[in-house]
This record gives structure tokens, sequence and C-alpha cells, in this order.
């Protein structure tokens, strides 16, 4: 079963230096219908103006993923952890027993365009932690490319959950395919272009939850179609 999460259903706020949606129940925005997936709590999409970004704030007990699709996004935290984020990098943050943080775009004319995930550990009580990593687009076009997982397999960045999270780019016309084990569950998020999953159609920021579905072929319906596809428990 695919229950599609279309982008003008979600939740919206503008706060003029930051224009967000919000997939999942976050902040002021609650729907009862959609607070989560799984382990999966937060799909934010925003866009964060020239300048603008995040004050010092505090998380605990998250794991949270940042993946900017355009701009660059710095990063601080009280770990000592202190880079720049820019598309094909992949930054996970442990909350745990409590982080404090701060995000700014850096750019004084460019807007940052950036997804923020957040996703329930199987633990509380972790020590804090932070990593990122660069995924060369060329080892994501015409596959799945393992970018975060339990393990840290293949390179990929290290999560405290049962989750498996893939980055794809695809041409038009082009194919993936990706088989569910038994008693797990999909969620796909279109990040540009658009694709058909499974014969359903989805646009550019649109969401699918897959439930009791045993494989799942992702076709591209436009060039450079990106896409963010989520394998969980």
């Amino acid at each position: 079963m695919i229950k599609i999460r279309r982008s003008k259903e979600r939740g919206h706020a503008n706060y003029g230096w930051l224009d967000t949606f919000h997939t999942f129940s976050f902040n002021t925005y609650h729907d009862p219908n959609f607070m989560n997936f799984r382990s999966l709590r937060v799909i934010n999409e925003d866009r964060v103006g020239a300048g603008q970004g995040f004050g010092t704030h505090s998380h605990a007990d998250m794991e949270i993923i940042t993946y900017v699709t355009s701009g660059a996004l710095a990063h601080k935290d009280s770990t000592g952890g202190e880079e720049t984020l820019r598309p094909h990098e992949v930054q996970r943050m442990t909350a745990g027993t409590g982080i404090r943080h701060s995000e700014f775009n850096p750019s004084e004319s460019e807007e940052t365009h950036l997804y923020q995930i957040w996703i329930l550990p199987e633990t509380k009580g972790l020590k804090p932690g932070y990593e990122q990593t660069y995924f060369a687009p060329e080892d994501k076009k015409g596959k799945l490319k393992l970018v975060a997982s339990r393990g840290g397999d293949d390179g990929s960045v290290k999560i405290n959950q049962d989750v498996a999270l893939y980055s794809s780019i695809l041409t038009k016309g082009e194919e993936v395919s990706h088989e569910l084990k038994p008693n797990r569950h999909a969620w796909l998020q279109v990040v540009k272009g658009a694709l058909e999953l499974n014969g359903e159609s989805l646009q550019a920021s649109d969401g699918a939850a897959v439930n009791d579905e045993t494989s799942l072929k992702v076709k591209s319906l436009e060039d450079e179609t990106e896409f963010l596809l989520f394998d969980l428990n």
C-alpha cells in the first residue's frame, strides 16, 4: 500500500527569512493523521534567506539528518563540530543527552534550500555526536546510494536506529528497484524532478509512505530527478 503525501498538503509557515514546509506535525503545525511514519518523526523542507539562519538552540534524544540541495549551511555545535554543509553532503547529529547548535546561511546573496530530517533513536540518553560525509553525485546517478545506516555501512553516516537511507539521481526514463524485507516499510521523498513509484506519480517535494509492499520500482519522469528513500523497521 502506498499513501502519497502531496507537497501542497503539508504544513507551511513563512517567517520572511525562513519559508518552511512540514511533512509531519511540527512546532505550531499539528495534524493527528501525520505525526510521524515509523521512527521518521520530521521531514522539513526549508528555504533560508541569505545571511539568515537558526540561532543557538537545544535538542535531545533525536537523530537529526540535514541534506542541502542548493546553497550552503554553516553549522556549529556544542560537541565542537563546526562545518559548512553543501549539496551532496549528509550531516548526522546525535542529540542524545543534549546538544546545542546553530545553523546559518553564510551567503550574502543566495538562498539555501535544505531538508532537515529527525529520526527517533532506538535508545535514549546517547552521547551527543556529529558526522558529515560527502557523496559524489556520480555515485548516486542511476542507482540507490546508501548515505546513512545503523552500522555506517559502505561509508554512510551512522545513525542510532534501524533505518537505511538512500539517495539517488536519475535521468528521464531511468529506473531503480529496491526490495523490502518482511515487516519493513519505506518512505520516499522527492527532492527534485518527478517520478513514478510502483506506477504512482509523484512530483518535487511529494512524499510517499509504503506499507505491505515487497518490491519498489522507481522510474524517473524528468532529467536529474533526485529523491531520498528510507527503509524502516
